[in-house]
């Protein structure tokens, strides 16, 4: 199972670094054949129609295989942490330990309701201000 991760991994770090190349290649709609490869003797390169086909088409293709390394390495993850076997119900539930029912020794998460007065007391005592 790695294996295939590492493979498809340096699959795609080849595809970005094509894709990214490809794309600096590439001229602006205003520029020219010349522009781009240095001067215009050079537009028989890629045939009649010129670069522009070429070079976005290479960069589609890139794009896709580089979407298709993306998702296959998202599903090998997914499946190689579906294989670990989990300990707790929720996120939270495995971030913070709860003690059993019974145990007095654990600290409480929160003050107990018997700690918290339910109204300010009648008593008519006037508590001064700070």
């Amino acid at each position: 199972m790695q294996i295939w991760m590492n493979i498809v991994l340096a699959v795609q770090l080849l595809t970005a670094i094509a894709m990214i190349g490809l794309v600096l290649i590439q001229h602006g709609k205003g520029a020219d054949m010349g522009a781009s490869f240095g001067s215009g003797a050079s537009g028989s390169l890629f045939g009649a129609t010129g670069s522009a086909n070429f070079l976005s088409r290479s960069t589609a293709a890139c794009a896709t295989v580089f979407f298709i390394c993306t998702l296959a390495l998202a599903y090998l993850s997914s499946r190689e942490r579906m294989a670990e076997p989990v300990t707790g119900g929720t996120v939270f539930e495995r971030a913070i330990p709860s003690a059993p029912a019974g145990d007095a020794s654990a600290p409480a998460l929160g003050a107990p309701a018997s700690a918290v007065p339910a109204a300010p007391a009648a008593s008519g005592a006037v508590i001064p201000k700070p």
